[in-house]
């Protein structure tokens, strides 16, 4: 499947690793995927996020989804359901921090996503890819493919970020980018159109 992958899209996967690698985690996981995405310039996917104001919020990006990392990974929607279940989350990381240090949460150990395919040998192994991640990639290329789109670019992984329930659509939703405003200006219906 790799071979269908543009340059660009090449460079958010191989951008998600670096990220990952940064971090310190294990895996390799969305939030990396949306990291990759915003260092890109001069692509359809950096193209959209600028037709709707995400070039100008890349810190507050950066900083909500470190913020979701220290409560887990889960996402406010996911804490929310917590709560009403009685269980205060606040508390928990506050004690989790604690006890083992300021992200304690945060800190990869998983092996999540271990194995073998196409993705792995990409990158030679260095980090495993989390079934989310996978999955993402996988839905970037059923995107391609309802547009009748012959290659996966940037834009299809942007765009699958937002089809998904988590943390990366939650924080994308928060500043303004969501499925039917990237849909609108990469493939028309609105003022911009991405070429």
């Amino acid at each position: 499947m790799f071979e269908r992958f543009t340059k660009d899209a090449r460079a958010v996967v191989l951008g998600a690793v670096e990220h990952a690698e940064r971090m310190g985690a294990g895996t390799v996981e969305e939030p990396h995927m949306l990291l990759a995405l915003l260092d890109r310039e001069g692509s359809r996917g950096s193209f959209a996020l600028a037709s709707l104001g995400l070039d100008r919020q890349k810190d507050s990006v950066t900083q909500a989804l470190a913020e979701a990392r220290r409560r887990g990974g889960l996402s406010r929607a996911e804490a929310d359901a917590l709560s009403g279940l009685g269980v205060d989350l606040t508390e928990i990381v506050s004690r989790v921090e604690e006890a083992h240090g300021v992200g304690a949460l945060g800190a990869d150990g998983n092996d999540k996503g271990r194995g073998k395919g196409w993705w792995s040998g990409f990158i030679g192994g260095h980090r495993p890819f989390t079934r989310g991640a996978k999955d993402l990639l996988t839905e970037s290329l059923r995107i391609a493919s309802a547009h009748k789109d012959r290659h996966i670019g940037d834009e299809h992984i942007l765009i699958a970020l937002t089809s998904r329930p988590g943390v990366p659509a939650e924080v994308l939703a928060d500043h303004g980018v969501t499925y039917a405003s990237l849909r609108r200006v990469l493939y028309g219906g609105g003022e911009a159109k991405a070429g």
